[in-house]
């Protein structure tokens, strides 16, 4: 008998707080209808009530406002409404730093949500960018998805700074159609 209660009040105490924290890579692209709810269609990447939809290749935040990204990042966002009948259009919003140019000279990013590919941007000067992709019907089958981005160069770590450093990310997320 005591075994039993042990066993239930660990599995209630498993059901009560287990939940309240996740690990991002435990969200699911097809998340159920509740799951989905708490997901975001836009990421602002300093917020920390989506920081879990940040699922790979995303440093920590940095002055309150963005995140340096790795050569490989990922989101899971939530479908806007419509989006498997009219699609949606990606926008990530960022920079590419001085010194990712000054190295690099060129970077390209590509896309993909839930596997479809979308086109790539190349960026040869430093700035702010604004990656704005129309993404069809298809790639919504489900409420959630995974955009996963690729960039085709980074600044390996060095000594300064020992992380890989991509582009610099503020938002990203879906814009209904």
């Amino acid at each position: 008998m005591r075994r039993l209660t042990r066993v239930a009040l660990a599995l209630a105490f498993g059901l009560t707080f287990g939940g309240c924290r996740r690990s991002a890579q435990n969200i699911p692209a097809d998340a159920t209808r509740e799951e989905t709810r708490e997901l975001a269609t836009m990421v602002h990447v300093a917020d920390p009530r989506t920081s879990l939809q940040l699922i790979r290749g995303f440093h920590e935040i940095e002055q309150n406002a963005w995140r340096w990204t790795m050569a490989r990042f990922a989101v899971t966002l939530r479908a806007p409404s419509g989006a498997s009948e009219k699609g949606a259009t990606l926008v990530l919003q960022g920079a590419v730093p001085d010194p990712v140019i000054a190295q690099l000279k060129a970077v390209t990013l590509t896309a993909d949500v839930e596997g479809v590919p979308l086109p790539p941007e190349t960026f040869t000067r430093p700035g702010e960018y604004l990656y704005r992709r129309d993404v069809p019907p298809k790639a919504f089958p489900a409420e959630a998805v995974t955009v996963n981005f690729t960039l085709d160069k980074a600044l390996a770590p060095g000594e300064a700074d020992h992380r890989e450093l991509g582009i610099v990310v503020t938002s990203v997320g879906f814009e209904a159609k």
